[in-house]
This record gives structure tokens, sequence and C-alpha cells, in this order.
């Protein structure tokens, strides 16, 4: 294993082990209106109830509660760290969810630019491991679905 995926492997397991922005309660105060997404992923048993807050155009907060493989639970991690961060519109966080997809089907031919993606881009490789990319997709999609409920 080289360097790079050592300190990915590493940060993957930080972030399951110290979860941001989880539990539900996290993003009550937010302004403008919330949509909430459950999603589960029937091969591995991972589950996610996200919240997005939408004030207008843009995502004011991100919240998730869930269980799961450290696959999951830390892209739901970063997912929300990446939202809570940029103060994303709607259009832009649509965007990121696309291009992360895009990636993760890839089957490791794209790489996610971590000036975009942050920490998220550690999961680039999870693409190599098909049995993973919905284990990594699940907040994304469950982002996406609540952002549209909102």
């Amino acid at each position: 294993m080289n360097e790079l995926d050592a300190l990915y492997r590493e940060l993957i397991l930080d972030h399951s082990k110290h979860p941001q922005h989880f539990g539900l309660s996290t993003a009550e105060d937010a302004a403008g209106t919330t949509g909430e997404s459950y999603q589960k992923n029937p091969v591995c048993g991972d589950e996610i109830t996200l919240r997005a807050h939408v004030d207008g155009e843009t995502i004011t907060g991100v919240a998730w509660e869930g269980r799961g493989c450290s696959i999951s639970q830390a892209s739901a991690s970063m997912l929300s760290d990446l939202v809570a961060e940029e103060g994303l519109s709607r259009a832009e966080a649509v965007a990121l969810i696309e291009g992360f997809r895009e990636a993760l089907r890839s089957r490791g031919q794209l790489e996610l630019d971590e000036d975009v993606y942050g920490d998220a881009a550690a999961l680039s490789g999870v693409s190599k491991f098909s049995a993973r990319v919905k284990c990594a997709m699940l907040a994304w999609v469950a982002l996406e679905d609540a952002i549209a409920k909102a």
C-alpha cells in the first residue's frame, strides 16, 4: 500500500469513528424548508436518514443518522462536512452529486478532485470495488432526494 492509500484509509476510518453533523436534531434550527430522505443499501445493510434544510436555493444545513459499514458512515460524514462548509446552492449540490456518481462508477478511471470534494476525494478508490460503490453513494443519493423534497 502506498502512502496516499494509507492516508485515505486513515481518513475514512477517522470519519466513520467521529462522524460530522451526526444526529438529526443538529439541523433543526436551520432556516427554510426541510427535506428528509431515508435510504437503505440492501446488499450491505447500510441505512441513512438525511435532512437537508434549504432556504430559497441555498442549502443551510445537513444532518444525518445512520448505521452501516465504515465506508457508508465516512461518506455521509464527508458529504455533510462538505455541504456545511461550502453553503451550496441546490444546483451546486446536484453537480457535486453527479460528479461523485460518475467518479464512483468509473472503476478507478476518474479521481475526485480534493479541491472540490475535500475529504470525500479519499473515496475515489472505492470505485475499484463495485460491491462498495453503493455504500459510498448512499448519503449522496439521500441528499439528492432530500433537496428535491425541500
